[in-house]
């Protein structure tokens, strides 16, 4: 790598000040620390230093984030090539994609790995592609202005964001929801570390209330006439039939039902990396372990979840569909385990007190599964309740801190 090295050091003089290329200086800062540490690093004894810097903290993430990258292509390719196998059409196929598929001289078998995988690859990739591309554009084009380093936050939401799409949503869509999301949800407020909103959610929200149909419709499944849906789409349309019995509701979802050991293992349709429970726990693990995400926060969402969903399913009456779901389910339909774990624990955008994370968790938790309950038209649910939990995280940390002002002052005085 000595010869990387070198080459680095000889053509940083053109990016510096005065340089030829002084305004690519971030584009050049961030090749650099992306292969080898900073020059300038502390070494003082009056400094605390710390091995977890915020480049490896979004490294961490983006390997938490990597089951998920993985049932994103593996799932994708198996809901398509097993509605292929069963005599439906290719024409969401287009292109290039069949011409790849093809030319590889896979069939369309479910059952196969590498079938699936490579199918699979060919929707996430080309979303996944277009999603660092134009963000990093924009990023660039941000930090040259303001004359700052590229941060590596990006590489985790330009990850976040296309795990949280429906395979056959269009790449043009892709790119302008990404781009809403960077300049809208972070960096007119100044960058990474100043959004008081998740900038993936954000892209995610603009495009769920602008383009609707992309993201709600019948875009689960990457086989044209496929009219299976998901989970919650199947019971939020069920909701004013109170008497259709849960297993009927369930076999809408792929034609013949699913467990709720399918949906946790992620063998369901849904946005390409939010259907596996499993792989959103593997993910918290890392977190978990490395310090980066917040236990208090990921269990305060599931117990809000668990304690107004306990609290529906025990309504006297016949109840609509959702509202009688066992809270149990709640746990592993829709992207409640992957927002518990990836959205709702953003350091940035989250509650950063500790008493303030479980309030912050059980709040998102509880509207969560309000919103999939009481409205019909939303039956997501944890998109909305992270971003209100978001906007609500100053306010539950200055209440906190309050709190405990008063406490400390009131021990004060009895002194």
């Amino acid at each position: 790598m000595k010869f990387l090295r070198d080459m680095l050091d000889r053509i940083e003089p053109h990016f510096e000040e005065g340089g030829k290329l002084e305004k690519l200086y971030p584009l050049y800062e961030a090749a650099d620390t992306f292969l080898y540490s900073p020059a300038s690093v502390t070494r003082n004894l009056t400094h605390v230093r710390d091995a977890l810097d915020l480049k490896r903290m979004m490294i961490m993430v983006v390997v938490a984030l990597l089951p998920c990258v993985y049932m994103a292509m593996w799932n994708t390719g198996y809901q398509a090539n097993a509605a292929i196998s069963a005599g439906s059409s290719v024409t969401a196929m287009e292109g290039w994609r069949e011409v790849v598929f093809a030319s590889l001289g896979f069939e369309h078998d479910p059952n196969s790995w590498w079938a699936n995988m490579v199918l699979g690859s060919l929707f996430f990739l080309p979303v996944y592609i277009v999603c660092m591309t134009v963000g990093g554009i924009i990023e660039l084009i941000f930090c040259i202005v303001r004359k700052h380093e590229i941060n590596e936050g990006f590489l985790v939401t330009g990850l976040l964001f296309p795990l949280t799409l429906p395979p056959t949503i269009p790449l043009w869509q892709v790119a302008l929801g990404i781009g809403f999301g960077v300049l809208i949800g972070k960096e007119v407020f100044g960058g990474t570390g100043k959004n008081f909103l998740n900038p993936a959610l954000t892209a995610r929200a603009f495009l769920y209330f602008s383009y609707s149909k992309e993201i709600t419709g019948n875009v689960w499944t990457a086989a044209d006439g496929v009219s299976g849906a998901t989970m919650l789409g199947a019971l939020a349309e069920n909701q004013d039939n109170p008497a259709i019995p849960f297993s009927e509701i369930v076999a809408k979802v792929d034609g013949h039902g699913v467990s709720w050991f399918d949906s946790f293992m992620g063998w369901t349709q849904g946005s390409m990396g939010e259907t596996s429970t499993l792989a959103c726990l593997i993910g918290a693990a890392i977190l978990i372990a490395t310090g980066i995400g917040s236990w208090r926060i990921m269990l305060g969402v599931v117990l809000g979840a668990l304690a107004v969903s306990g609290i529906f399913s025990l309504l006297p009456g016949e109840n609509t569909a959702l509202l009688s779901l066992a809270p149990h389910w709640h746990l592993v339909i829709g992207g409640f385990a992957f927002g518990t774990v990836f959205m709702a624990t953003d350091p940035v955008s989250a509650s950063m007190t500790g008493t303030g994370k479980w309030f912050y968790g059980f709040l998102i938790g509880g509207l969560t599964i309000l919103i999939r309950c009481i409205n019909p038209g939303f039956p997501e649910g944890i998109m909305l309740a992270i971003l209100f939990g978001n906007v609500m995280a100053p306010l539950i940390d200055y209440f906190v801190i309050k709190a405990n002002i008063k406490r400390r002052m009131a021990r004060y005085e009895e002194r």
